[in-house]
């Protein structure tokens, strides 16, 4: 597979978000099933895989996914580039913010079977200013625990203050043919402190595969897709323009509405990792390929025009889950 690097971290163009394994698309597979997938993907060329210490069923407990992750790796780790988040609302009294991030990273590499991760990222800002968690962050990239380090959902404000502590990786934040703010601001930001963006969510929770329609039920159980806005029955009817201008793109390409998706971002920004989740095995190497498909300078233009012509219906945005 074509790589790409987050700033000095070379990843494959397409990674693999893994947290579909244990939160947030309804009943999860078995154990052995999700360890599979992962190391399917591996084989099929993706080395770039994105987990967090909060991810379990209903996020109900700590590091489900990170042992998933860390048990089908555990036999390529040297081959692979693994992200993953910890949680920071508050440090405790008589704490320094150092120890309490590095008492997180430590439960962390022992799950994912590991002695250091490659990108360590804070999953969302709580109460504890960035400044501070950069500084501790440096300090763990000096201890040699992590290469790099990044944020998620934040904005250009955020980013420049960490940046100016300790330069940043990558940034985290959900965007989408669908969710777009981040071409404003962050990305060129990014691009011109060379920090790499890695899109969660690229093909909007799986609206832009072209396989939900007004009727689909989704799960009961610990299933994101209920409150996504873009997914209410009146939003998905209102975005179906944007999936069927996908499918048609799709079908002159020989390839899939999610491929197109995806392909587009790869090709619009040089800075731009997506890492689409499924647990589904078929789906997850149907995304990877999407780093194969090539769009030549007039298609994408087409493709940018004709999205640009169409309104979106429902909006997560940078306060999103």
């Amino acid at each position: 597979m074509k790589t790409r690097k987050l700033k000095d971290i070379e990843v494959s163009a397409v990674g693999m978000g893994c947290m579909a394994f244990s939160h947030g698309y309804g009943k999860i597979p078995p154990e052995q099933y999700s360890i599979e997938a992962i190391r399917n993907a591996y084989r099929h060329g993706c080395s770039f895989f994105d987990t967090a210490e909060v991810y379990s069923p209903n996020l109900s407990a700590i590091g489900h996914n990170e042992l998933i992750v860390g048990k089908a790796l555990e036999e390529v780790r040297d081959n692979v580039v693994i992200a993953t988040k910890l949680m920071l609302h508050s440090v405790g009294f008589g704490r320094k913010v150092y120890d309490e991030v590095r008492r997180h990273l430590e439960g962390s590499l022992d799950r994912l079977r590991t002695d250091y991760v490659d990108i360590y990222y804070l999953h969302r800002m709580g109460g504890v200013p960035v400044e501070k968690v950069a500084e501790a962050m440096g300090r763990l990239i000096d201890d040699g625990l992590i290469r790099g380090w990044g944020l998620s959902q934040v904005d250009v404000d955020v980013i420049d203050a960490a940046q100016g502590v300790t330069p940043l990786t990558a940034i985290q934040n959900i965007y989408s043919m669908l969710e777009r703010d981040c071409e404003s601001r962050i990305i060129p930001y990014c691009i011109e402190h060379n920090i790499g963006f890695v899109p969660f969510s690229p093909i909007a929770s799986g609206l832009l595969s072209g396989k939900i329609t007004p009727q689909t039920q989704f799960e009961r159980n610990d299933d994101v897709r209920n409150w996504v806005p873009q997914l209410s029955r009146r939003n998905i009817e209102g975005n179906m323009p944007i999936v069927e201008m996908l499918k048609d793109f799709a079908d002159r390409k020989n390839a899939t509405p999610a491929q197109i998706s995806l392909s587009w971002m790869l090709h619009k920004y040089p800075n731009v990792v997506p890492i689409p989740g499924s647990k589904n095995k078929e789906r997850i190497i149907e995304n990877l390929n999407a780093a194969d498909v090539e769009l030549t300078d007039e298609e994408f233009k087409a493709l940018d025009s004709e999205l640009d012509k169409h309104k979106v219906y429902g909006h997560r945005g940078l306060g999103g889950f």
